[in-house]
């Protein structure tokens, strides 16, 4: 089963997940808003690859790589904007991201 052959890296999508989902909402509190619009447009996107990768692989996509290659552009491009704000909340969704994309593009 993908899901068994997966299990690591479906934690490690998950946490991604977790932490850009703290990190958009964390972002939507911070003073200046607008200066975090790319980080929260990021962290919704990278939030949400993360979870569509997750669930396809469970449910056996055949198109585990196709999928993984875009979720770690996606992770990366999160994880550089994330890095760029010294909130605790953007530094780790930063290496949340980043493991992320290493193992997706681990099995891309």
């Amino acid at each position: 089963m993908a899901h068994e052959q997966h299990q690591q890296l479906l934690q490690t999508l998950h946490e991604c997940m977790t932490e850009c989902n703290h990190c958009y909402d964390a972002c939507l509190k911070e003073d200046d808003i607008k200066m975090m619009a790319e980080c929260i447009r990021l962290d919704r996107e990278c939030a949400d690859i993360c979870a569509y990768l997750e669930q396809a692989i469970s449910r056996g996509t055949p198109f585990v790589s196709e999928l993984a290659s875009v979720c770690a552009t996606i992770c990366e491009a999160c994880g550089d904007e994330c890095k760029k704000h010294s909130h605790d909340h953007c530094q780790k969704c930063a290496d949340a991201c980043y493991r992320c994309a290493e193992a997706c593009r681990s099995i891309a």
